[in-house]
């Protein structure tokens, strides 16, 4: 099994159910493992593998569009990975809120979400 992994990617987005967090936007954290069977090629080129820069490029495309759920966001970008990699057997991907609207709350805020895949 081969684990690809885009850790402490860092967005901007106005994801939120409350007014203020679309109207002055928060700041993500977002981490992504893609897992998947070795095939018997050797790795010799980005076409007998999991490219992480294509990863990269379906998060980030989703992370630039608002939405009030983060499970959502989530929701979709695996069923976008997996639609582009349909060998994959696993994903696990967290999004955080760095400043999430919480009183007097220091930290971040977040969910993941984990899917398991019978190909």
């Amino acid at each position: 099994m081969v684990t690809v992994q885009l850790h402490n990617l860092i967005f901007s987005g106005r994801h939120g159910v409350f007014k203020e967090e679309l109207a002055t936007g928060n700041t993500f954290e977002v981490n992504l493992d893609v897992t998947y069977d070795e095939n018997d090629q050797p790795f010799e080129s980005l076409g007998t593998i999991v490219n992480y820069v294509t990863l990269f490029d379906i998060v980030k495309e989703r992370m630039h569009q608002p939405s009030p759920l983060l499970e959502k966001i989530a929701d979709e970008i695996i069923a976008r990975i997996k639609a582009y990699y349909p060998f994959l057997r696993e994903v696990v991907l967290s999004i955080y809120k760095l400043q999430a609207p919480i009183g007097n709350f220091q930290g971040k805020a977040g969910m993941t979400l984990h899917k398991k895949f019978n190909n």
